[in-house]
């Protein structure tokens, strides 16, 4: 038991001092980024920080498997070079029991990175989100929430406001749909409720259209009137409203669910979303493959010059690993792969191949 909290305490000292390192160097790549980018904009440096700040989570969370695999490669190079695991194992320990330590750290770490972490950075990106749309002058132009899904649209000669019970995959089809029209000066000019709408090129076509004028008359609802097919204007575009939902990591996983539910209702499509939930619950599993592909390559005695080939096929090979998780996420976003499938398959595969080859270097 000594000998675990030893592995365990050593692990997650070189996390950390990897972790700190990646972090460093992270803000300072993001901060020359955010100055290149939001110069034109006239941006204050503290603006620019604070953006660096908000966006440098973001970019920490992603690169948490090679974190792990670096932490992992250093831990037991330093093990093998002081000999440290020569004497494990003659103390009648084998290697795969000295793993167990590395392993139930980087399941805890992967559990606080799915708990704590995710919905951390989901809020940092958020914010980061909205503070380069402000510093932009843009914002989002649709919301999912428990009443439907909501829309707005217009200019300096007024905003239009649109609310819908559904929609097509992309948004351009809307079910039972209101649009209330603001002037202005923000009171509100007129509203219009259709069964149908279309977004067209040139704006919205709605079909069975009732229509109130706010403002002219003093009871709306007698002055009201009908049409079968009308046309309003607007300057939204199918690509903006898809662009609109935003990315999944900026919903914390706590919310996710919930969230998948409304699109569903929406009538969107979930899948991208989904399949972003399950490889977040995965996390902790991929985690564990990249300790395992390590200690698959350097948890043994070093001899000449085999070290820096050694290492090198670790990495080499937990990019590979990594490139085929990114591959099935996008397999399963369109479609072609069950979400769990896609999620799941990356991990549970490469904690397969590690093992083989740490059962094939223990017992031939």
């Amino acid at each position: 038991m000594i000998l675990h909290r030893y592995f365990a305490r050593r692990f997650l000292t070189t996390f950390m001092g990897i972790l700190a390192i990646f972090f460093l160097i992270l803000l300072f790549v993001d901060f020359v980024e955010q100055l290149r980018r939001y110069t034109r904009e006239n941006a204050g440096f503290l603006d620019v920080f604070v953006l660096t700040l908000f966006n440098v989570p973001q970019g920490l969370y992603r690169i948490m498997p090679l974190i792990m695999i670096l932490s992992s490669i250093a831990l037991f190079l330093s093990l093998a070079r002081s000999s440290e695991m020569v004497v494990t194992r003659a103390a009648g320990r084998s290697a795969l029991r000295a793993l167990l330590a590395p392993l139930a750290v980087a399941l805890f770490i992967g559990l606080i990175c799915v708990a704590i972490l995710n919905p951390i950075v989901a809020g940092t990106s958020k914010q980061f989100e909205a503070r380069s749309n402000a510093l932009k002058g843009e914002s989002s132009v649709l919301t999912i929430g428990s009443s439907g899904l909501w829309l707005r649209q217009g200019d300096a000669d007024g905003q239009t406001v649109i609310r819908a019970e559904s929609a097509n995959l992309d948004g351009t089809a809307l079910n039972n749909v209101t649009f209330i029209t603001f002037a202005p000066g923000g009171g509100p000019a007129q509203r219009v409720d259709a069964g149908r709408a279309f977004l067209v090129s040139d704006g919205w076509t709605l079909q069975d259209a009732k229509i109130w004028d706010l403002q002219g008359a003093q009871t709306p609802e007698a002055a009201a009137t009908q049409q079968e097919v009308l046309q309003i204007a607007s300057n939204l575009t199918a690509d903006q409203i898809r662009n609109s939902f935003g990315t999944p990591s900026s919903i914390p996983i706590w919310e996710l669910p919930t969230f998948i539910d409304r699109l569903r209702t929406a009538g969107f499509s979930a899948q991208r979303h989904l399949v972003w939930f399950h490889g977040e619950l995965a996390l902790p599993a991929f985690l564990m493959s990249m300790v395992m592909i390590g200690a698959s390559f350097t948890l043994r005695h070093q001899r000449g010059g085999r070290t820096g080939l050694m290492v090198m096929f670790a990495i080499l090979l937990a990019f590979v690993i990594y490139f085929i998780r990114n591959l099935a996420q996008v397999l399963g976003e369109n479609g072609q792969l069950p979400a769990i499938l896609a999620a799941w398959a990356p991990p549970l595969a490469a904690m397969g191949i590690s093992l083989g080859f740490l059962l094939h270097n223990e017992d031939g």
